[in-house]
């Protein structure tokens, strides 16, 4: 299937690996102009280098820390014409609701929430001139099922809905579209470290640990395992694309059947 995504150009906020990554380079594959981003020069450097030798199609690099005003407002210095704007930036932290201070819950609000708000904020007019664009927020199912483990950032996940419904309602009858996905757990770079630290405390393989995990803490997953980072970009590249112009508002699952809602 053609996306129809040659030439368009798209910043994904964190993305030199993990998700967001993924998510760069199957946009790259299908022909668009990704904009790699992460906080160091060189990593941000290496990451652009490698994508477009694999795909042919031009990658540009930003360095910057996008949770922070001065960078969003260098990145749209830099790249005005984005089209596809797909907020990945995110941290997460397992830690007691107790132990949880202040500082964490801005930290996690600004870094998770704020910076796509702003991003959004500044990239929409251009979007509305053109009459075209696509906004993603890359939410959580923990936004709908708040993990106990780390409450403050099912919150910010939470958040992310929020806004994505509402920026979506304030450009209805537009060729602009803003929705959400939720992936489920997944085998990203943070995960991995996260998973291979808690398995090597338990003496548990990866294997073990992920049999264990979704048997005792993500029992309601239909897949019981985690999911690919593949699988979720596969998602946003659809969502992005022209062919989605009927999809907008919408808070779009890849959490292996996590969510027992049908809604």
């Amino acid at each position: 299937m053609d996306l129809q995504l040659t030439g368009k150009l798209a910043l994904v906020t964190g993305s030199t690996a993990g998700i967001g990554h993924a998510i760069a380079e199957t946009l790259s594959r299908e022909g668009a102009h990704v904009i790699i981003n992460g906080r160091t020069a060189s990593s941000v450097e290496h990451t652009a280098t490698k994508l477009q030798a694999a795909t042919g199609n031009p990658v540009f690099g930003f360095a910057g820390d996008l949770s922070t005003a001065a960078a969003a407002d260098d990145v749209l210095k830099r790249h005005p014409g984005v089209e596809i704007l797909v907020n990945n930036l995110g941290i997460f932290e397992p830690k007691p609701f107790e132990e949880i201070p202040d500082d964490d819950w801005r930290r996690f609000f600004e870094i998770n929430v704020l910076s796509g708000v702003r991003l959004s904020r500044l990239y929409l007019p251009a979007m509305k001139a053109r009459n075209w664009g696509r906004i993603l927020f890359i939410s959580s199912e923990s936004g709908v099922q708040i993990p106990v483990e780390m409450i403050h950032y099912g919150m910010t996940k939470t958040a992310q809905l929020a806004v994505s419904r509402g920026l979506a309602e304030s450009v209805a009858g537009t060729g602009i579209t803003v929705n959400s996905i939720l992936p489920g757990p997944t085998k990203s770079r943070g995960v991995d470290d996260f998973v291979d630290t808690l398995a090597q405390a338990s003496g548990q393989s990866f294997a073990e640990f992920e049999e264990t995990f979704f048997r005792t803490m993500r029992p309601s997953s239909l897949i019981k395992r985690f999911a690919t980072t593949d699988e979720v970009a596969s998602l946003v590249a659809y969502v992005a694309s022209p062919l989605a112009s009927a999809t907008t508002g919408a808070a779009l699952r890849v959490d292996g059947g996590v969510l027992r809602s049908a809604f």
